[in-house]
């Protein structure tokens, strides 16, 4: 190693910063998630302390910690390349794929394919106990086969913590270390509308988005850190009324799908006025900072059905979105880290809860966005 290489490490592991880092589900737009992860692995001034993870959140969350037992950050790093690249494989076969006028216009959408018209009609008329008797989840294979759950299991770098809905109670479910395995993260991943429920020891689990998106709540007692780190897929500003029928049916799901953080958010909010106010002891209550990485300006234009698009093209597309988002906010608010909070969460106690709006796009994403980058040729296949 030069000599300037080992000034680099040293000053990276001086500098280095604790942080919470929590991930929503949104199925492929998942691969956004990835994006900002990699970004934050390869950067090397954050420490990884806990991770909170839904669906979609919940496969990376475990292959984050499979990748960092079998490598450290450059293992997590792989591992996450290694299970999105797995998806995008077994993606090939799906009977729902773009059209080619999707393909060269750039469009992700897949809702006006036959396959998915098909597939989605089928889902809203016949329950998935009797459409898929069988059970068959494609994407069980990939994380059985992707994932080594003993590594997970075994990792001490970081807590994880994987949320599922439990569908007698309603109430969420947040298993932890010791209990995340195979059926946990598909629990936490399985749609109703699609999937038959997992049943952990005797008890069936729905999504874990409907009641924690992700749940924040884990860091508030195990954590090391106050710092919350939220990777948000999920646009909670949607302006305009929605008219047609997927329209309005995707409104309902982003609205469902947020409802929880937004309680969270009211929550913390809560706190940290009576810590501000003194009648609270900080102490003994997390006065939690939180902080925020999105892409609203791109999400906003993506339909919910390409969140079922897994071509290698469209994840490598949302991987670099994440890189770029997460650039982005390393310049912007590093600093902040372990200082303040860069997520302005106090219009959650006003009436009528005002919308949380994070910052406007940084040059990085505008940039990115602004240049429409399309599917490379070379990336079509993983």
């Amino acid at each position: 190693m030069t000599l300037n290489g080992k000034a680099e490490e040293k000053r990276r592991a001086e500098e280095k910063k604790k942080i919470n880092v929590a991930l929503q589900g949104g199925g492929s737009h998942g691969a956004f998630s990835w994006g900002v992860l990699d970004r934050l692995l390869e950067d090397g001034r954050l420490e990884i302390a806990a991770v909170s993870g839904t669906s979609a959140g919940a496969m990376n969350a475990v292959a984050l910690a499979d990748g960092f037992v079998r490598g450290g950050a450059e293992g997590a790093r792989r591992k996450l390349d290694d299970f999105w690249r797995a998806v995008a494989r077994k993606g090939r076969f799906s009977p729902v794929q773009r059209m080619p006028w999707d393909v060269a216009w750039g469009n992700w959408s897949i809702e006006n394919t036959p396959g998915y018209f098909f597939f989605d009609t089928m889902s809203r008329v016949f329950s998935p106990y009797v459409a898929n008797p069988l059970g068959i989840n494609p994407l069980r294979d990939v994380v059985r086969d992707e994932i080594d759950f003993g590594n997970v299991r075994a990792c001490k770098s970081m807590e994880l913590f994987i949320s599922a809905t439990n569908v007698e109670t309603g109430q969420l479910r947040v298993f932890s270390d010791g209990e995340i395995d195979l059926d946990t993260v598909m629990a936490s991943a399985c749609l109703p509308q699609l999937f038959r429920a997992v049943e952990i020891k005797g008890v069936p689990y729905w999504d874990g988005g409907y009641g924690g998106n992700p749940a924040l709540y884990p860091f508030f007692k195990a954590s090391a850190t106050e710092d919350v780190l939220l990777v948000q897929i999920n646009p909670v500003v949607r302006e305009g009324t929605p008219k047609s029928a997927n329209e309005i049916q995707n409104r309902i799901d982003e609205i469902t799908f947020n409802a929880g953080l937004l309680r969270e958010f009211r929550s913390i909010a809560f706190v940290k006025e009576l810590i501000a106010a003194g009648r609270l002891p900080h102490g003994e209550y997390r006065d939690i900072r939180m902080h925020r990485i999105d892409a609203d300006e791109a999400f906003k234009d993506l339909s919910a059905s390409s969140k079922v698009n897994a071509e290698w093209a469209f994840l490598t597309y949302l991987r670099d979105l994440g890189r770029t988002a997460a650039s982005d906010w390393l310049e912007e608010n590093y600093d902040a880290v372990g200082e303040r909070a860069t997520l302005d969460l106090s219009g959650q106690l006003d009436d009528g809860f005002k919308p949380v709006r994070g910052p406007a796009p940084g040059r990085r994403v505008k940039a990115f966005l602004a240049a429409r980058m399309k599917p490379d040729p070379t990336r079509r296949r993983a």
